[in-house]
């Protein structure tokens, strides 16, 4: 009889520390024994790590953007500019609070792993058993494990009774928290019983072989501590702060030395005058150039993103896992509590016929009900058992026997029926039994309940339900058999049946994998089970039943490219420790994929740190909650589906402000650098800030837009988003030209600033004020949509916010606000601007969505050919040719598939009608296997 085994996972011991962990049973160690160990090998607890919480406050003033944004803060002050000075400071101490307060890291996870140990201990010390502090033990001391301990330290068991006496029993240990093992397991003599694991039945002393940070819980709280990367997020945002970093310190250095020495505002002045002008100049254009408002608007949109989030009872941790969720293409989840119940359930029985025996399996012909087998089996379980099997089938009679549903008190009387003597199981007989008197006609029977080959063995023999056991154990259930007697001796025992048991999946989880298909994410099942088990879980999902053996992770004689497309390719890992876990992660994310990880253990923890987004769902440990960026507060994974809508709802706004920013950015430099250095025209600064702080304030408003969720996991395509917007900018300043030349040459509006003593002065400088403003602005409405503007209607409050700030800027044109500088245009001209500003935004989106649909990686290595990318290329190319060569085999092998089965079709056709498919002269014959 095939029977699924449990595989434990090896525990290497280095020779000398093998030699620590012989001490004498009822002995222990002494004092000083403990005294020495304790300084070679440290206390039992992991060591923690803390961050001074000043010095995290001042990580957030770091990066491209905040450098160029403190610098500008210093100049401004220096040269007493206190409204900027104001602004700019404002500014990075928002930018670091919402980082410090709303994206708090996971270093409690240590804490939480830490508060998962035994506090207490009962040890062998000195020749006495005596109780000590669970971190005071020490490799070689004998701890004594019974019924309801948490194990303080990992540990070998003995095979010795608390008292010293030789045993052959096991101990039911569940490790579910620390393996992802569904089922408690049975230890022995040898065997490694794990910290933090908690003993279910038996009990039993123990040789300490490792503690503190070399248990098993201990590496994981070490692959915790080491995992610091930096998001994925930080990482574009840091990308585009450098990109414009560049281009800004570069045209502001060309430009400080042409106001200083070949175009200066003022030629007569001294040269520390000029020099301290054109400062002043390019200080005010370098504000209004850099992106002040990104990180605000990025973290404000993610913010109320996090508050969206929450209503569906999805709690984010770092606010920047949000845009990452948008990205994950690859969901890793953890099978145990996580897809499935964490909770035996009673599965499809194999039932018996009544009167059947070795010989005759028939019998009567009329087979056992359900309800026979499950009442039998409650006669024979054990009434108050902790046991999860005992649970299990208590549970499912309890709910579908009639009887017993019926009883007017849920206690282990049985209506009609009296249980006269209960035996339980003992690791022996492998068996309950009960011997039970029907009521109504007063005959007595004996049930019994227990390992399947031993209940074979009982009934005399029984190849169906041998059959039936093998059925359920390649299939990773676990079985047991039920018999009764069916003689007045009560000796002679007839198969009822053989219940099987499994962890079941989330009522919610198969849907919830195949909208996450739907969405483009590829969900992979890690469970710490047996192989058997994850794919028969994995069938009933929904997925296919590629599940890899996770020690194949750790082979030194495969390659590492093999390695990443074995993960790329299965469906999940089954035997996986938390070390493999976390290499699942590291594998998937060196072929680029963004991953998400679901979990609900300590065996979890490492791996949601290190994936990109790590999720805890509900039920989750402290340590799992700590490590993960995101927890679910609902049970089953149905909330993530939400989650990602939401997110990449989110990341469509955050990327279409950064596509408007850069844009807006690269056209206000080149303007302006051309314009000064050719034409030595320049706005008054006022109206440069009121630009800047205007445009960016009614942007916030973004972070409320409709906008179109992708079908596909959101990339943020830094080539086509740099690209796209240095296009658009470089339109935007054409345009902006033209205005200026048609002020200036058509209308001959000298460049002069503001002076009654010339004409029309100043009316080129709001004229282009108000086009600078309002025609970046509305490009918003374009860069919102990857499509057309059209395809999506924004919402209302950010229409009004946006041609808000318009109409007061046309407004403050129109009529001239001399405290801000602006000269009086006239309505013609305001009216004018505004509209071919509107106009031409929806030019500009043509452009835009041209570009975005001729984009494509080949178009990517023309432009930019790097070897890396070559390779990339070709490799790409290489399998798509492999790709369409098996589709072209498919087809075939299709195409004669269909003639076969006409044939077959047609040829039972003839042979109904009698009549023949071909002549009788002629040889040839077809023969349909």
């Amino acid at each position: 009889m095939e029977e699924a085994v449990h595989v434990e996972v090896a525990d290497d011991i280095p020779p000398e520390l093998e030699a620590l962990l012989h001490t004498e049973p009822l002995h222990g160690l002494t004092d000083a024994e403990v005294q020495e160990r304790t300084a070679k090998f440290g206390l039992n607890e992991i060591p923690e790590n803390k961050t001074n919480p000043f010095l995290k406050f001042l990580s957030y003033f770091l990066g491209p953007i905040s450098y160029l944004l403190e610098i500008a803060c210093i100049l401004s002050g220096v040269f007493q500019d206190w409204i900027d000075f104001g602004i700019l400071l404002g500014v990075l101490i928002i930018n670091a609070c919402i980082g410090f307060f709303e994206e708090a890291r996971a270093e409690s996870a240590l804490d939480a792993l830490k508060n998962t140990l035994a506090l207490k201990s009962r040890c062998w010390r000195n020749g006495k058993l005596v109780e000590v502090d669970s971190n005071t033990l020490v490799p070689g001391d004998i701890i004594a494990l019974r019924l309801g301990d948490i194990i303080p330290a990992d540990c070998r068991l003995l095979g010795v009774g608390v008292t010293g006496e030789i045993t052959e029993g096991t101990l039911q240990i569940d490790q579910s928290a620390l393996t992802g093992e569904s089922l408690p397991v049975q230890k022995g003599k040898g065997s490694t019983a794990y910290s933090s694991a908690i003993v279910k039945q038996g009990q039993m002393l123990a040789v300490v072989t490792k503690t503190g940070i070399n248990t098993y819980i201990g590496r994981a709280a070490n692959l915790i501590s080491i995992t610091t990367e930096e998001g994925h997020f930080q990482k574009i945002i840091n990308s585009i702060g450098n990109f414009l970093v560049i281009i800004t310190c570069v045209m502001a250095f060309v430009l400080f030395f042409v106001r200083t020495w070949a175009v200066p505002a003022k030629p007569n002045d001294s040269t520390g005058e000029r020099v301290k002008s054109a400062l002043l100049e390019v200080l005010v254009l370098t504000i209004a150039a850099i992106p002040v408002g990104l990180p605000t608007i990025m973290s404000v949109t993610m913010a109320v993103g996090a508050s969206q989030l929450a209503k569906k009872q999805v709690i984010v941790k770092r606010l920047t896992a949000i845009e990452e969720l948008a990205s994950v293409s690859i969901l890793c989840s953890d099978k145990t509590g996580t897809l499935t119940l964490n909770q035996l359930s009673f599965d499809t029985p194999y039932l018996s016929n009544k009167g059947n025996t070795t010989d005759n399996f028939e019998g009567t012909g009329v087979p056992y009900t359900e309800q026979d087998l499950l009442l039998t089996s409650f006669f024979a379980s054990e009434p108050g058992a902790q046991d999860a099997i005992e649970s299990a089938i208590r549970g499912a009679a309890q709910s579908r026997v009639t009887v017993l549903k019926e009883r007017a008190e849920v206690d282990h009387n049985i209506p009609g029926y009296k249980v006269n003597n209960f035996i339980p199981f003992n690791p022996t007989s492998k068996y309950t039994e009960a011997t039970v008197t029907d009521l109504t006609t007063g005959k007595q029977f004996r049930c019994i309940k227990g390992a399947p080959q031993v209940i074979v063995r009982m009934v005399g023999g029984h190849d169906e339900a041998t059959k039936a056991v093998n059925d359920f154990a390649r299939r990773g259930l676990r079985a047991l058999g039920v018999a009764i007697t069916v003689d007045d001796a009560m000796t002679k025992f007839e198969m009822v049946g053989m219940i099987s048991l499994l962890d079941p999946p989330r009522p919610d989880s198969a849907h919830t994998i195949e909208e996450c298909r739907k969405l483009g994410i590829q969900v992979k099942m890690i469970t710490g089970d047996q192989q058997i088990i994850g794919k028969e879980v994995a069938h009933r999902l929904g997925m296919h039943r590629t599940i890899l053996d996770a020690s194949k992770l750790i082979d030194d004689t495969i390659d590492e490219e093999a390695l990443i497309d074995r993960c790329e390719k299965c469906d999940g890992f089954a035997q996986v420790i938390p070390e493999h876990k976390y290499k699942v992660v590291e594998l998937l994310q060196k072929r680029g994929y963004l991953v998400g990880m679901t979990g609900d253990g300590v065996n979890d923890a490492p791996a949601l740190k290190k994936a990109n987004v790590g999720i805890a769902v509900e039920g989750c440990t402290d340590a799992a909650r700590s490590a993960a960026d995101i927890v679910l507060l609902a049970a089953g994974l149905s909330t993530i589906v939400d989650g990602v809508k939401t997110s990449r709802a989110i990341f469509q706004r955050m990327r279409s402000y950064a596509l408007y920013r850069i844009a807006s950015t690269i056209h206000f430099l080149l303007f302006f650098f051309i314009a000064i250095c050719a034409f030595g025209f320049s706005l008054p600064p006022i109206l440069i800030i009121l630009i800047a702080v205007l445009n960016d304030a009614a942007t916030l408003v973004i972070s409320v837009d409709n906008a179109q969720i992708s079908q596909r996991p959101d990339k943020w395509r830094l080539g086509q988003l740099l690209t796209l917007s240095f296009v658009l900018g470089l339109l935007l300043m054409i345009i902006s030209f033209i205005h200026f030349f048609i002020a200036k040459n058509a209308f001959g509006y000298p460049v002069d600033a503001y002076d009654e003593n010339i004409e029309n002065s100043g009316k080129l400088q709001t004229i282009m004020y108000l086009q600078i403003s309002s025609c970046p602005h509305f490009v918003i409405f374009s860069t919102r949509l990857p499509g057309y503007f059209y395809e999506n209607v924004p919402s209302w409050i950010f229409i009004l916010a946006v041609a808000g700030t318009q109409v007061f800027a046309m407004f403050m044109s129109i009529y001239g606000v001399r405290g801000l500088d602006a000269t009086a245009i006239g309505w013609p001209w305001g009216i004018t601007v505004l509209a071919i500003s509107t106009c031409m935004f929806m030019l500009l989106d043509i452009v835009k969505v041209q570009i975005i649909r001729r984009w494509n990686f080949e178009l990517t290595v023309k432009m930019v050919p790097t070897a890396a990318r070559k390779a990339i290329l070709q490799e790409r190319l290489a399998k798509r040719v492999v790709k369409e060569r098996a589709k072209g085999n498919v087809a075939k092998a299709r195409k004669v598939l269909y003639m076969t089965m006409g044939l077959v079709a047609w040829q039972k056709t003839m042979e109904k009608r009698g009549g023949k498919m071909l002549p009788e002269s002629s040889s040839t014959t077809i023969n349909v296997v």
